[in-house]
């Protein structure tokens, strides 16, 4: 067998004793079992010594080798064919991510969607390719390795990487469903600011103070929602107390003509001056108005209208009495004139005339038109693809 170097065999008696040298036990096994099984041996004594082969000798490896190149001879039609199945895979996969960038281009608005759809479907059939090229190859038991191994794989990049995994699929949907546009105002976790972008992260707002935020896209798709330029018109409200002895409804119908005059209140909706409440030395109004913040800024707007309905009130002669420093006497209050040149109606004062916008105002403009250039002129804190751009390759 060449398995043993300097064999002997002593028989004494029936009891057959074995020397020498092997290189592994289960050929000093297979030597006393030999043995055992001859005719009229009572007992082996198995004195073979083992001496393994020393570290360097490739003997074995260059078996595995032989045995090896032989299987793939064997397997060469198959493994030519699976390389072909291979080859065929790649073909395919071409030829479907360009027909599903085809069919979901028209059918998305944004390029980010269909780019994640062709990419999602070419990888597919590449996969379903390369298990059949495995299994026609006859390496089935490699093609499940690599499918559980995948699977596997996976398991653990989604627990490792969770949270980049839920804000990517967030962005997906954000591009599908678009709550919002780029230059709209929202207010979401508890952040209000102008749309700049969206990337597969985080979604990036301007303040009105000019700052960015970066908000995750997982929380901005699990939160609430407000876009405050969806209706281009918002309505605005304050407060005006009266006095007890003005006439309310004289008091309304000025507001009321302030508004209507005013260039910046939406003059096609409802403009309410409303009674609120009895306080205990005014009346007080409660004011209602719509402004076209797409246009206008609505803070502007309303200190205007603020403004100028004060001066119209008091160009009325309504009082505007202040809670805080008014006392009402109702059974009077007994007063001695003092003698004293009171003025003469020629020195009454002239009526006040207020312009629309004050200067400490600015224009009224919409405050989207300054931070848009001030987003121009800042550095984005995350720069790449905006998702929310349909041209976005």
């Amino acid at each position: 067998t060449d398995w043993f170097q300097n064999p002997a065999v002593r028989v004494n008696e029936g009891i057959v004793f074995l020397t020498g040298q092997t290189d592994s036990d289960q050929r000093k096994e297979w030597a006393g079992k030999l043995a055992g099984n001859t005719e009229n041996v009572v007992a082996v004594v198995n004195q073979i010594e083992i001496d393994p082969l020393p570290f360097w000798d490739m003997t074995p490896a260059w078996q595995e080798l032989r045995g090896l190149g032989s299987y793939a001879i064997q397997r060469l039609p198959h493994i030519l064919a699976g390389l072909l199945f291979l080859a065929l895979a790649w073909a395919m996969s071409g030829l479907a991510s360009k027909g599903t960038e085809n069919l979901f281009r028209r059918r998305f608005r944004s390029r980010f969607l269909s780019d994640v759809a062709r990419r999602t479907v070419a990888v597919l059939v590449f996969l379903f390719g390369v298990f059949l090229a495995l299994r026609v190859s006859g390496l089935t038991g490699v093609a499940m390795t690599v499918l559980g191994g995948t699977g596997l794989i996976g398991l653990a990049i989604g627990f490792a990487f969770r949270d980049i995994a839920e804000n990517f699929l967030a962005s997906i949907l954000i591009s599908m469903q678009r709550p919002f546009s780029a230059g709209d105002r929202i207010q979401v976790a508890g952040y209000e600011g102008f749309v700049q972008s969206v990337n597969t992260r985080a979604t990036l707002l301007m303040t009105i103070e000019g700052n960015h935020v970066q908000i995750p896209n997982a929380t901005i798709y699990k939160d609430t929602i407000t876009n405050l330029t969806a209706n281009p018109n918002s309505r605005f409200d304050f407060a005006v107390g009266i006095g007890y002895d003005d006439n309310i409804s004289k008091a309304q119908s000025i507001i009321q003509e302030v508004l209507r005059e005013h260039p910046a209140v939406v003059d096609d909706s409802e403009l309410l001056v409303l009674v609120d409440s009895l306080g205990a030395a005014t009346i007080n109004l409660r004011v209602y108005f719509w402004v076209n913040i797409s246009e206008h800024s609505g803070l502007k707007v309303r200190s205007s209208v603020i403004r100028m309905t004060k001066t119209a009130l008091d160009n009325a002669g309504i009082s505007m009495p202040d809670e805080a420093r008014e006392v009402v006497f109702p059974g009077g209050v007994p007063v001695k004139m003092i003698e004293k040149e009171l003025p003469k109606a020629d020195d009454k004062q002239e009526v006040e005339e207020e312009s629309t916008s004050h200067s400490a105002e600015g224009d009224l403009s919409s405050e989207a038109t300054e931070i848009e250039q001030q987003a121009k002129r800042a550095r984005s804190p995350e720069p790449g693809e905006n998702l929310l751009d349909t041209g976005s390759a």
